[in-house]
């Protein structure tokens, strides 16, 4: 007998499930023109043609078919509606439009391809360079069900969509834990958010500022002017006040606009947009465990101290000037619970909530202990720092703000960091996609402006694996890098 809910036709090779339930949405909108939020639209602001601003998801699923997945994507992935939707500069805003002629055909590429591991890897990077056409939603899956080791799954997903957690909880409520057991809740409608997230946060942020009470922003009511993009106005009024007197908040604040500049190493060189991405066999997550209390630190310290050993041997300095040079990763940092309820995201919703923090590298320490307590340090600082709030709003602000406001925005996400390090915490139990089971995962970060390394770390399952992606001008070899991380690791006691 069938599992409940779940019928198969088509001899097997596809299914019925029960169309979504979720709070507030009762079938498909009449899909409405909506502005971005600026904290999406910034990642359109950021790209560039070299540096393509896309997250890279890749999972193995045992035994996935193409025309199982064409069905699971249809019932359950497009009941977020924004992946029914493209954005569209129409000045001065960026606007959520409805795809006239979406068709879920145009977002699957099937690849018959019998991928060896090593040569996956390299068609992984191929992908990866790739840019989504510009008159579709940004989005697009590719399957490989005949890859050796199990049916390779690969999502590229423009930022401007979600964010890394964001596409976490989408692939939790999907892939649940049992592979007769189908999603009870899922799926979320579009909506207009700006005037809603306009009106919040200039309560919020005039009382975080208290230097005097909040001011009315221009443009009147703030839930008029949809059509012509008064609402885009009042938030880059809104954002260039903050800005203004953001400035005199706390000297933390000022600290961390005058951060140094990274020391000019082998990692700053020109990009040359060509990149390749390389992923590390699982480690057991009880290792990374062991040493965290051994030492008595966290597990992303652990991970942090890795890396710093890792790029190390690739700065091309050494002697006095590895003593003297400063080197920063940007860690993404998730800031949901620190926002106002009026301004947290629903349960399910897609967009970005992160801010970044710019952690000093001990790439002059000598001992893996001396690396890692160095670590543990500027960690537990930044944690009771303002600086992912102060990230996530000049982020926010990028699209928004007077021309003579980005350039020093712009400089912060530029020319303070060598690396992008991102930490996404997948589930502790195996989950099943479309009644499969998924035996990997990994994703890669996209790395803004001039930062041409990006280093993934991602936990599923009781597993650990590393992940970077690098631009040729800055490190031919990936591989290399990801040993080096693991030869850190087996330094360590625990």
């Amino acid at each position: 007998m069938e599992p409940a809910g779940l019928v198969w036709h088509n001899a097997g090779f596809g299914f019925y499930l029960p169309p979504p339930y979720f709070r507030g949405h009762s079938g498909l909108s009449h899909q409405q023109s909506h502005l971005l939020l600026p904290a999406d639209s910034a990642w359109l602001a950021l790209e560039r043609p070299e540096n393509p601003m896309t997250i890279t998801v890749m999972m193995r699923v045992d035994g996935l078919t193409a025309p199982r997945f064409r069905e699971f994507l249809r019932v359950y992935w497009m009941a977020w509606e924004r992946f029914r939707y493209m954005p569209v500069k129409r000045s001065p805003a960026w606007w959520w439009e409805p795809d006239p002629m979406f068709d879920v055909r145009h977002h699957l590429d099937v690849v018959v391809d019998p991928f060896t591991p090593e040569t996956l890897q390299d068609w992984v990077s191929v992908r990866l360079n790739q840019p989504l056409p510009m008159y579709r939603p940004r989005w697009k899956f590719w399957l490989a069900p005949n890859a050796e080791g199990g049916a390779v799954l690969l999502l590229r997903l423009h930022h401007c969509y979600a964010d890394g957690l964001s596409l976490l909880g989408i692939f939790d409520r999907l892939c649940p834990p049992s592979p007769q057991q189908h999603p009870a809740l899922y799926g979320a409608p579009e909506t207009a958010e700006l005037a809603r997230w306009t009106s919040a946060a200039r309560a919020w942020l005039g009382q975080l500022a208290a230097t005097e009470p909040a001011r009315d922003v221009p443009g009147g009511d703030p839930g008029a002017g949809d059509a012509s993009g008064n609402q885009w106005q009042d938030a880059g009024r809104l954002l260039e006040q903050v800005a203004q007197k953001s400035l005199k908040l706390v000297h933390e604040f000022s600290e961390f606009l005058v951060e140094p500049e990274d020391t000019v190493t082998d990692l700053r060189r020109p990009l040359l947009g060509r990149r390749h991405c390389r992923w590390s066999d699982p480690v057991p997550l009880d290792r990374f465990r062991a040493i965290a209390r051994a030492t008595n630190v966290t597990i992303n310290d652990v991970l942090l101290s890795c890396v710093a050993a890792a790029v190390r041997v690739r700065l091309g300095i050494e002697g006095d000037e590895l003593d003297e040079a400063v080197l920063h990763a940007a860690v993404p940092v998730d800031i949901r619970s620190r926002l106002p309820a009026e301004l947290q995201p629903e349960p399910g919703a897609l967009g970005n909530y992160f801010g970044t923090v710019f952690v000093p590298l001990p790439v002059d320490g000598e001992s893996p202990l001396e690396r890692l307590y160095r670590i543990k340090h500027e960690t537990r600082r930044l944690k009771k720092s303002w600086q992912p709030g102060i990230a996530w709003g000049l982020a926010a602000s990028a699209t928004v703000i007077p021309e003579t406001w980005r350039t020093p925005v712009a400089d912060v996400f530029y020319r303070k960091a060598s690396a992008v390090v991102s930490n996404v915490p997948g589930t502790t139990d195996v989950r099943y996609l479309a009644g499969c089971r998924i035996t990997e995962q990994m994703f890669w970060v996209p790395q803004a402006g001039d930062i041409g390394l990006g280093i993934s770390i991602v936990s599923y399952a009781g597993q650990v694996q590393f992940g970077v992606v690098a631009d040729e001008a800055v490190m031919t070899d990936p591989e290399d890098f990801l040993n080096d991380c693991l030869q850190e690791l087996a330094q360590f006691p625990g």
